[in-house]
């Protein structure tokens, strides 16, 4: 039997490459780090082909290419192809600007599986606003041309306090659109959530009304169009299995070849991020101390430790473990078992219990754009 301690090293399943942080949208809850504008040096077209070419090697079968927005990208095309060619099932995750249908087109003649596009709201002033540009009909004419290339109709809306009372709206905007995916991701706070977060987190009232309007159509919509809706952790009592596991199936690569567990790891302290530049996708999945790091339950304290679901969601999140309590080796406050989840139940009843249009006015919504990034370069 093998020792949980060091379980068998599984395989990167699936691969994100995140192309680059550059994105002409400007959202306040974008996943990217705050100090993106530090990241410049982007991996060229041959270190994107070579990490390709590497993790299919290792056994990684589903690719993400992201960013910021990975249309940016000239290479992409090039990028997609070689795809194809190793086997991949491939997914563009985009906002549509940079599309046009004639780009959707080489998409699909490179080889591409899946575009997944994304809207901030299904109010054309709201989309644009929290985007930061006038994306909404663009976004529109996108998703019908991905519709009419034959390509799975995949939207992601990300939900928050700023439009969830409008996820009945937004859920209708879908149907007209002919989704048949549509992930309702409630914002998960890190990068630029967690900045704004007084912002976005939606009351608990909101919460349980959206809820209910979701599942009433995950009914009514059943064997014609998939509708998920994710919970934010702050209100769950049970952390999720982040990642399915530290280093277990997720590898992300940075724009600039740093290797991560997830996209969010780079804020946490005392850990060195393997380069591609560097080593190769084998020796860092297999051997550098970051994966390994968090792997097994060694590290564990309690009362992750003894407990008997840890080999389910392995302590929860270490991103949100570090920014909810100072220490990544803490069990994730969200469980109700930590010791910390009382703080945090405290303070999701402080950030909820100020009227939104208070929290503007205090303090405003910080975008994501490059002069802001740059402020938060220490």
């Amino acid at each position: 039997m093998s020792n949980p301690s060091n379980p068998p090293l599984g395989k990167p399943l699936w691969l994100l490459a995140e192309l680059t942080y550059r994105c002409p949208l400007q959202c306040p809850y974008c996943s990217n780090p705050l100090d993106f504008a530090r990241y410049k040096d982007e991996l060229d077209t041959d270190g994107w082909l070579r990490v390709l070419r590497e993790a299919r090697k290792m056994g990684a079968a589903q690719l993400g290419f992201s960013g910021g927005e990975p249309l940016v990208r000239q290479d992409l095309e090039i990028l997609i192809a070689e795809s194809r060619k190793l086997g991949y099932y491939s997914n563009l995750i985009t906002s549509g600007v940079g599309m046009d249908e004639s780009r959707i087109a080489t998409f699909k003649d490179a080889g591409l599986d899946h575009i997944q596009v994304s809207f901030q709201a299904s109010n054309e002033e709201l989309n644009n606003y929290l985007g930061g540009t006038d994306s909404f009909q663009h976004k529109v004419e996108m998703a019908r041309l991905v519709k009419k290339y034959d390509y799975p109709m995949v939207l992601n809306i990300v939900i928050h306090r700023q439009n969830i009372d409008q996820i009945e709206d937004i859920i209708k905007m879908t149907i007209d659109l002919n989704a048949d995916y549509v992930e309702l991701a409630s914002t998960q706070y890190y990068g630029w959530s967690k900045l704004n977060e007084a912002h976005l987190l939606p009351t608990r009232e909101q919460l349980a009304r959206a809820e209910a309007i979701a599942h009433d159509y995950q009914v009514r919509m059943k064997g014609r169009m998939k509708i998920l809706y994710v919970v934010p952790d702050y209100y769950e009592t049970r952390p999720k299995a982040c990642m399915n596991g530290w280093g277990s199936v997720f590898l992300t690569i940075a724009p600039d070849g740093s290797a991560l567990p997830c996209h969010a790891a780079r804020q946490l302290p005392g850990l060195s991020f393997p380069n591609v530049r560097d080593h190769s996708i084998e020796w860092i999945w297999n051997e550098s101390p970051t994966f390994n790091h968090f792997r097994g339950d060694a590290w564990m304290k309690e009362p992750c430790r003894s407990c008997p679901e840890k080999t389910k969601d392995f302590g929860g999140c270490r991103c949100q473990a570090y920014m909810l309590t100072g220490d990544a080796a803490n069990a994730d406050p969200v469980c109700d078992k930590s010791p910390h989840h009382a703080e945090l139940v405290a303070m999701v009843d402080r950030l909820t219990s100020t009227p939104l249009a208070t929290a503007i006015a205090d303090r405003p919504l910080v975008f994501r754009n490059t002069r802001n990034s740059k402020e938060h370069v220490t």
